[in-house]
Parts: C-alpha cells; sequence; structure tokens
C-alpha cells in the first residue's frame, strides 16, 4: 500500500490524476507540503519495508502519522478521510502483533534448556 500510496501522490503532483486538478502548481501551501512529502516518503518506506531494514517501518511511521494528521486532526483543511486512517491503524496493528509474535518466539526459545553431555 506505501507504493501505491505513493504512485498516487505523484500522478496528483504532475496532473495525471484527478483530472490535473491537484498538479503542484494549483495546489494550496498545505496541500503542497503535504503532497510533495508524502509523494516521498512513501516510496522511500515501501523500499526500506521490502528490504526489511530497520528504517522502513520507521518512514512508514512518519508516512502515515502524516496522513493521520491530515485527515484525522485537519478535516476542515484536507478534507475527512476515515478510510485511510482506519488502513493505517490496522496495519499497525498487524505489524505489532507480528513484532509480539516473533519476540515470544525468541523468548520461548532461549529458555529452552539444551544438555550438551551424554
Amino acid at each position: 500500500s506505501c507504493f501505491w500510496f505513493g504512485l498516487q501522490y505523484w500522478a496528483m503532483l504532475v496532473g495525471y490524476s484527478l483530472v490535473g486538478a491537484g498538479r503542484f502548481d494549483l495546489l494550496s501551501l498545505p496541500w503542497k507540503v503535504a503532497s510533495t512529502s508524502l509523494a516521498v516518503l512513501f516510496p522511500v518506506a515501501s523500499l526500506g519495508l521490502w528490504l526489511t531494514v530497520s528504517w522502513g517501518p520507521v518512514i512508514w511511521v512518519l508516512a502515515a502519522g502524516g496522513q493521520i494528521l491530515m485527515y484525522g486532526l485537519l478535516p476542515d483543511i484536507f478534507g475527512p478521510n476515515k478510510l485511510i486512517i482506519l488502513l493505517h491503524v490496522m496495519v499497525a496493528a498487524v505489524y505489532w502483533t507480528f513484532r509480539l509474535l516473533l519476540w515470544l518466539e525468541k523468548r520461548r526459545h532461549r529458555r529452552q534448556v539444551s544438555v550438551d553431555l551424554p
């Protein structure tokens, strides 16, 4: 979804989507700042998540947090979009569930005692 969000923002900024109404030169200042930031952050986050490097989730949290701020706290400027907020919350919940399960599995393997003597 990160890569798709990034593509959507780039398509909007260059005038490919929204019938050209979302071109960078036609946007208000808050939309210029938000859309250019997210157009960079989302593809970088998708690369980091794909490569499973430690900075991938961090960049995703920044991008998702930006969208949550846009649509959740500033709906008078950016418009409300509860679906994107719900999507990010669900993805974060799944991510943290997997992290917890991995931690529990590692902890279980560390507690197993093995005797090397015959």
